[in-house]
């Protein structure tokens, strides 16, 4: 694995770790990793070099995600969100639309944020109900979305919505300035990954020029399919095989360190060293299955998608389960919270419903396998 995972923990031990309890605790975003990331200049990781970036690509997104998830899984998860919204700009967005949004992250440390989740569509993101009237070069929005992660926080939001092209939609950026956009902020009661402020954003006559549109008119579902689903799943796989390997890092440090009375450990017991080996196996083949995916997705082999399905579906799975394995190498330190495993087994909770769910995702990959349109 190159150089980008490596320093991506090196910077989590020394710009996230001392913020990771108190971004639980306190259902904090974590401003300051932000503001670190940007000077040590991971938010322009995937900004291409013609515009000051590091032009990287799948393989370095998901070597960040799961670097960081390594230390904090809300902080990946919010980083991984600006890398999605920072790619459709790449492959989409206009050369002045570029030059713009990405001087703001490169010179004064901006990110991006997406803002597609609807209360009537669900886990179904790229379905909307908002409502867009076309008036010349301008563009009438309203409407509401309902899980939008880094709210308020994010200088930038993606915003899916209808197209004037029948049955299309467009991926519009909305500038957290804008007029008639707000935040619930609230609302934000999340069982984990709980300082990612994701909360409802009402968009009420928030009113913009056509240069706001990423791509081509009616371009938007291309951009979920072809740019947001590789980068976004891939990423989420990498944030659960991080999250699956803090666990194992957690237990079996706890498994070495507790003593009994008679100078042996808790790591002498046969039954947790069969636990401490099952965390290790599924944590590490979630890494390994999505790294493999990453890099199938990067080369754009044939067999890149069902992989990168796979691998999201595994991860989150497998960090539910060494989650419940790794509660139980701690016991009671783990349950009365003297270890933080009982945190990561709330973070990764969320990657059963996390749009596209593991239900959806499963059908997608089904259909992947046996040659079917997706969705």
């Amino acid at each position: 694995m190159n150089h980008v995972y490596q320093e991506g923990r090196d910077f989590a031990k020394a710009y996230i770790a001392p913020y990771t309890d108190l971004t639980d605790r306190e259902s904090r975003f974590p401003q300051e990793s932000f503001r670190e990331l940007g000077e040590q200049g991971f938010l322009k990781l995937l900004i291409p070099e013609e515009y000051g970036g590091l032009g990287k690509g799948l393989e370095e997104h998901a070597q960040a995600c799961l670097a960081f998830a390594e230390t904090c899984s809300t902080t990946a998860l919010c980083y991984m969100m600006h890398n999605v919204a920072v790619m459709c700009l790449v492959t989409h967005g206009s050369g002045d639309l570029k030059k713009k949004i990405f001087t703001d992250i490169i010179e004064n440390g901006k990110f991006l944020a997406l803002a597609y989740s609807e209360f009537g569509s669900g886990t179904h993101f790229y379905i909307t109900e908002m409502t867009a009237e076309v008036d010349g070069e301008y563009t009438t929005f309203n409407g509401k979305k309902s899980m939008v992660t880094s709210a308020s926080y994010a200088s930038y939001y993606l915003v899916l919505a209808p197209s004037i092209e029948e049955g299309k939609i467009n991926n519009w950026v909305f500038p957290l300035e804008s007029k008639g956009l707000s935040f619930e902020l609230s609302e934000w009661q999340g069982l984990g990954m709980r300082g990612n402020s994701s909360c409802p954003m009402h968009i009420d006559h928030v009113t913009l020029d056509s240069s706001h549109r990423i791509g081509a008119e009616g371009s938007g579902q291309e951009q979920v399919f072809n740019v947001v689903a590789p980068f976004f799943i891939t990423g989420l796989g990498a944030i659960y095989s991080g999250t699956a390997l803090h666990m194992y890092e957690i237990a079996a440090g706890h498994a070495a360190n507790r003593k009994y009375p008679d100078g042996s450990t808790l790591s002498n017991i046969e039954t947790i060293q069969v636990h401490i080996g099952n965390i290790y196996k599924q944590a590490s083949a979630a890494k390994a299955i999505t790294m493999e995916a990453a890099r199938a997705g990067a080369n754009g082999e044939a067999d890149a998608l069902a992989k990168i399905l796979s691998a999201r579906i595994f991860a989150s799975e497998a960090a539910i389960e060494c989650g419940r394995l790794a509660m139980r190498v701690g016991g009671g330190k783990a349950y009365n919270k003297a270890l933080p495993l009982e945190r990561l087994l709330r973070d990764a909770y969320a990657g059963q419903i996390m749009a596209p769910s593991a239900d959806v995702l499963s059908v997608w990959l089904g259909k992947a396998l046996t040659g079917q349109m997706i969705p």
